[in-house]
């Protein structure tokens, strides 16, 4: 326990990161100690550490390295101190003058260098910065240069900084000879190479200088949208955007490809492209309000919100469009029934639950503004009876987060997640851990606890065989391919952005299809799983798993489609009673205090499927929760689309005859 507080306490995630730790102070405190003694070998060993460690640290605990930022030791210094221990260490050593200033003023320089390359490479990314990016639109018809090559642009500070080393090597070899040749020869080695890498990034700096102004750009996308014409907008904005908020938007993709209306999607924040999924739709992203008022939307008749953010302010004040929220998924949260959604024209629910959540917050929602349309997500889950139940049952745990404040904390990680595991392996079943992607953002308690958890289930792991991973990782590839992400910047993205080939969204399907076959068919049936990337979905873990143990959250009410047992966490352990009435999708589930005393009667409804006495009541939830399975939720969303369209359409007729109508009334009479 000890050492997992040190690890988290050091924000690395395990013992070999923080032998790492260890090994990166220990050389750097050994770095002065060993140039005043002076010891040419044991400061080479401990100059070596440093370069390996630093590195080592870099690509397996980035959270140290920050740290490390904040304490005024970033890479930069800890590239200096270097530096000025082993000229230390040469002035010990008794080294030439001409040999210490010469490496003085080469290494002062080499620093210059990289201070001037930074100050290029800054004003180049400025420039490359755009007020609009797309993506699935055809942007050919405006110029804008290649990003500079990779070698010269990305991380560039890591390799600038990394040419002191044939200095340092250099003169670390003089010393150890005696002769100085090899010194000078490092010397010009650093100085030469910074000075090409300069010179090269000035011509880079002399091809951007022609990227096109901000009204060219908006004048292009606009001219495209105006030739797409888009009717329905899903509009998503977040103020720490990462793959953790993105399933919000992604979730929804599908259904948009499916709607009988023209869709865009419109974003807010650069980094929310890194993270979208494959789509053939049009993506608009415009970070800045003035810049989206620019836009050509006049077409657009409904928007639909997946989240509430302070952003959405700068999308509702558009008065000839609907604007409805639509969720990330429907919970018994209190987040799911805020009276901030007053601002929206309409809130669309899955089922009659959704309605009744929303009429309990009183005065705030009229019952006009709610409809029912379902969770079109859902249509992948497979029923209880199309599920073949394996020999060992398969539990899935999907926690929700700590939440924003300890007030709407509803996981079940702290107070019982570790223990609940432990009991599980000892009940012989197979286990998916599929944490909420927020995990442990707020809490260090629900980090921890998640960390531990991880841990107790690799202890128990097999390995893949290296054909099933080599062929996962060309399938990610290809994915990643066809999605359209890249790590380019604003111009890359729009010089990349074309109309996409509608045959992909088959290929794309039929390679996710074959990448989840791969993976659980690459696992023995023993194994457990710990699922922190997008692949394989949430959807997919239903599909495998015999019961879902989960929180208070929207996981459980699309679990519920599926028809199979599921487990709500009673972490206060209030009587079942009290619970039940208090959490509509209580109503199918089976309750597990906080101790786990009724786990192993729980799973007698999976392991005897007879002894299953929530099964009717889950029947009866579904549909409260969900809806009716006729007509479809694609239906029922795509018809909800349409109607709300027509009638911003009609509004709209309206409103512009209404003036017309009152010149006529008040015209004197000739």
């Amino acid at each position: 326990m000890t050492i997992r507080r040190l690890c988290a306490a050091l924000r690395v995630p395990g013992k070999t990161e923080l032998l790492l730790v260890i090994l990166f102070g220990a050389g750097f405190a050994a770095l002065p100690v060993l140039a005043l003694l002076p010891s040419l070998w044991g400061f080479t060993v401990a100059w070596a550490v440093t370069y390996l460690a630093d590195e080592a640290l870099h690509a397996k605990a980035p959270g140290f390295v920050r740290r490390l930022a904040t304490l005024q030791l970033s890479r930069t210094m800890r590239f200096a101190v270097r530096t000025v221990m082993l000229l230390a260490l040469a002035d010990r050593m008794d080294a030439p003058g001409a040999v210490l200033v010469t490496g003085l003023a080469v290494l002062s320089a080499h620093f210059l260098l990289v201070m001037m390359y930074s100050a290029l490479h800054h004003a180049i990314r400025r420039r490359r910065i755009l007020p609009v990016i797309v993506r699935n639109l055809d942007m050919s018809g405006i110029d804008i240069p290649e990003r500079p090559p990779a070698y010269l642009y990305r991380r560039f500070l890591r390799k600038l900084l990394h040419l002191d080393l044939p200095a340092h090597a250099g003169l670390i070899v003089a010393l150890a000879t005696g002769t100085w040749y090899s010194a000078y020869v490092g010397y010009a080695l650093t100085i030469g190479t910074a000075s090409a890498a300069l010179i090269a990034l000035l011509g880079q700096f002399r091809a951007v200088r022609r990227m096109p102004r901000r009204d060219a750009v908006i004048g292009e996308v606009n001219r495209q949208l105006a030739g797409y014409r888009p009717e329905v907008a899903l509009y998503f904005s977040f103020a720490a955007v990462s793959r953790d908020f993105m399933y919000q938007v992604n979730m929804w993709i599908e259904t948009l490809e499916q709607l009988d209306r023209r869709p865009v999607i419109v974003l807010r924040e650069r980094a929310s492209f890194r993270f979208l999924g494959r789509t053939r739709i049009p993506v608009v992203c415009v970070p800045k309000a003035d810049d989206l008022a620019e836009l050509e939307l006049s077409g657009v008749r409904v928007v639909l919100y997946p989240g509430n953010a302070g952003k959405n302010v700068h999308m509702l004040r558009v008065a000839e469009a609907k604007h409805v929220f639509i969720g990330h998924g429907d919970s018994d949260k209190l987040a799911s029934s805020n009276r901030v959604s007053k601002v929206y024209d309409e809130i669309w629910v899955a089922g009659r639950a959704g309605r009744d959540r929303y009429q309990r917050v009183r005065h705030a929602i009229s019952d006009e503004a709610i409809v029912e349309v379902g969770r079109p997500q859902l249509a992948r889950v497979r029923t209880h009876a199309e599920h073949i139940a394996g020999p060992v049952p398969v539990v899935l745990y999907a926690p929700t987060w700590e939440g924003w404040s300890d007030d709407d904390c509803h996981t079940s990680l702290i107070p019982m997640g570790v223990p609940l595991i432990e009991k599980l392996l000892a009940e012989n079943v197979r286990i998916i851990y599929k944490p909420h992607p927020l995990t442990g953002k707020r809490s260090p308690e629900a980090a921890a606890a998640d960390r531990t958890i991880r841990e107790l289930l690799r202890a128990d792991d097999e390995k893949d065989t290296e054909a099933a991973r080599a062929r996962l990782r060309e399938i990610r590839a290809r994915l990643d391919e066809m999605s359209g992400r890249h790590e380019g910047d604003d111009a890359q993205q729009l010089r990349d952005a074309r109309v996409p080939d509608r045959d992909g969204a088959a290929e794309w399907q039929e390679l996710r299809d074959e990448w989840h076959r791969i993976f659980w068919a690459s696992r023995s049936t023993a194994r457990h799983h710990v699922i922190l990337e997008q692949l394989p979905t949430l959807y997919e873990c239903f599909n495998q798993a015999d019961l879902l143990i989960s929180d208070v959250s929207s996981v459980v009410a699309d679990f519920v489609a599926g028809l199979k047992p599921y487990v709500l966490t009673n972490a206060q352990d209030l009587p079942d009673e009290e619970f039940r009435a208090a959490y509509t999708t209580a109503g199918g589930a089976y309750l597990l205090d906080r101790a786990c005393t009724r786990l192993p009667e729980i799973l007698r409804s999976v392991r005897e499927p007879r002894h299953d006495p929530m099964a009717p009541q889950r029947r009866t939830l579904k549909e409260y929760v969900l809806g009716p399975d006729r007509p479809t939720s694609m239906e029922r969303f795509n018809i909800a689309v349409n109607d709300l369209a027509d009638k911003a359409v009609a509004e709209r007729a309206e409103d512009l005859v209404a003036p017309v109508a009152h010149v006529a009334q008040h015209e004197p009479v000739a």
